[in-house]
């Protein structure tokens, strides 16, 4: 089914728009397995054949939804850190938006920490796209660290660039999952503390 080409762009990227915050609400409500295009349609206050002028199935507006979000989040990423020499306080910034990013959406967290964690493809698939991108963004600020003096030599910065995505991946299930209510975005200072210090006493 083809999308008319008489078509206004704005007016499609509007839909489009439309249908991706529909279908992030219902996944995050419903769980991505059990939400259909009907609901999605619902959401959106569209049609369901509608869906399916912009979308060729569920698979794909999940897909979109991840790809567009990476691509915004690196690029604002990639932006703020061209404004900072120090890869120190680089790596600081990269673990606010991180946190800030996903603490002012709870639906947003929710598809990105369970719903695409919800099979080995879909890890696989999104592994391999804008994620793998965001880690070398991570494992480049800390080379510079390493030819600047200030992180040590010893330190794989592949490990490195893991261990501070996996610290700060799991702020953010925590707190999807606690019951209590706090901002995200400050764990991002405690998180570094631990990866700039460790646990041991000096």
């Amino acid at each position: 089914m083809a999308r008319s080409n008489s078509e206004p762009r704005t007016f499609v990227a509007d839909k489009r728009e439309a249908i991706l915050r529909a279908a992030i609400k219902v996944f995050a409500g419903k769980g991505y397995f059990n939400s259909k295009v009907a609901d999605i349609a619902k959401a959106a206050g569209i049609a369901d054949g509608t869906v399916y002028l912009y979308f060729k199935s569920k698979d794909e507006i999940l897909h979109s939804f991840f790809d567009r979000a990476m691509a915004d989040f690196i690029a604002e990423g990639r932006r703020q850190l061209a404004e900072i020499s120090n890869p120190v306080e680089k790596l600081r910034r990269i673990a606010q938006l991180h946190l800030e990013h996903l603490g002012a959406d709870r639906d947003l967290a929710i598809v990105f920490q369970v719903e695409l964690r919800g099979s080995t493809k879909f890890m696989q698939e999104f592994s391999a796209a804008g994620f793998a991108e965001y880690l070398s963004i991570i494992q480049e600020t800390i080379e510079e660290g390493q030819e600047q003096g200030l992180f040590r030599r010893d330190l794989k910065p592949v490990v490195g660039a893991k261990i501070l995505y996996g610290a700060l991946d799991e702020m953010v299930t925590n707190w999807i999952l606690s019951k209590k209510s706090y901002a995200l975005g400050p764990m991002a200072d405690e998180v570094l503390k631990v990866f700039f210090g460790g646990v041991l006493e000096q």
